[in-house]
């Protein structure tokens, strides 16, 4: 028998609701609202030529873990990272010796690492 979680009131300041995790289905909706776009962000038609580029010339992984690998032994890339943590729109949005190719889940953990609030919490 599946045990089901108390409810607790809503993490958003001010909310009166209940709910059984997290913050309640309005207060969720309405920090969606408020929420930037990533293109406002800067991750645009540009950003995605830079990012397909630097993918073709650094297939492989170069977190500090595959990085020690031989590149044959390294995992295959999928994201780009800014080591600057400033995105497309900093000063150096586009260069790439600010930029890291990494796997989704290596990529979660740096991003989790450097910004523990959360994903682009920086508005």
């Amino acid at each position: 028998m599946a045990r089901r979680r108390a409810l607790q009131a809503c993490p958003t300041p001010g909310c009166p609701a209940l709910t059984r995790q997290g913050a309640c289905p309005d207060c969720r909706r309405a920090r969606e609202r408020r929420r930037p776009s990533a293109r406002s962000k800067g991750y645009d038609r540009r950003w995605e030529r830079t990012r397909a580029d630097y993918l073709d010339d650094h297939p492989w992984c170069e977190c500090e873990q595959h990085g020690a690998l031989p590149p044959l032994q390294r995992p295959h890339a999928e994201h780009v990272h800014h080591l600057d943590g400033l995105g497309p729109l900093g000063p150096r949005g586009h260069d790439p010796e600010n930029l890291q190719a990494l796997t989704k889940s290596c990529h979660s953990k740096v991003t989790a690492i450097e910004e523990p609030g959360g994903w682009n919490h920086r508005t």
